[in-house]
């Protein structure tokens, strides 16, 4: 008699599945969560709708609750709807600076500022002299020494005053080319300071744009689209 074959199943291991061999990415939250739960919006109103057919008649569910779920729902998805559309505008914006940057590239531009490059010894700022005053300039390089001091008299209360230095200091020195800081001080007929601002003139000769707001390099300064108080040219 012959004795029949037993076949042994292999065994499952409760609670596993098996992961096909090619597979060995990690699963992970991606950007399009936004898609995911607006098109789990109907999915949702499938599953309250069955679960308020099935229910049980003597301990029904409570509507309100449900209405509160769905309201709560509706409104998370319409937040996520304005991000986007926030993120947009943003985009749009960011375009708009970098076009409207790169139209200063080659213009003489006037900013706010203290600090001018010495180029083919010249350097450009312009003063803004609230009342008649003494006026007293101070011209320090880069390592914070003073190479130029005078004083001017009787100077017109007045804003953009230009003031160009040839790069020539107090004892007739020429300086080399580089960044050179203005300080400027004043002082009225009855001896009272009177506060003096300097702005800076220079070309823009390029623009950064990974920066945001983009970046203008005016004299090897950078400066931003806002700090521009006017164009020469």
């Amino acid at each position: 008699m012959t004795t029949p074959a037993v076949t042994t199943a292999s065994p499952i291991v409760s609670g596993s599945t098996p992961l096909p061999a090619s597979s060995s990415s990690t699963p992970s939250l991606s950007s399009t969560s936004g898609a995911t739960l607006a098109g789990n919006f109907q999915s949702f109103l499938t599953l309250l709708t069955t679960q308020l057919k099935n229910q049980n008649p003597l301990d029904p569910l409570d509507t309100n609750q449900f209405t509160q779920q769905l309201v709560e729902f509706a409104g998370v998805e319409q937040q996520l709807k304005t991000n986007d559309g926030l993120t947009s505008l943003i985009s749009l914006q960011q375009t708009a600076q970098s076009t409207q940057a790169l139209n200063f590239v080659g213009k003489t531009a006037v900013v706010s500022g203290d600090t001018a490059a010495l180029s083919n010894s010249s350097a450009s700022w312009e003063l803004n002299v609230p009342s008649n005053s003494n006026v007293t300039v101070n011209i320090s390089n880069s390592s914070g020494q003073t190479v130029f001091t005078q004083t001017f008299s009787s100077v017109t209360a007045g804003n953009n005053q230009p003031f160009t230095w040839n790069g020539k200091g107090t004892d007739g020195t020429q300086w080399p080319d580089g960044q050179y800081k203005l300080t400027a001080t004043g002082t009225d007929s009855s001896g009272n300071s009177v506060g003096i601002t300097s702005e800076v003139v220079g070309v823009v000769s390029s623009v950064d744009l990974t920066q945001s707001p983009p970046l203008l390099n005016i004299g090897g300064q950078s400066y931003t689209v806002s700090q521009i108080k006017s164009i020469i040219n």
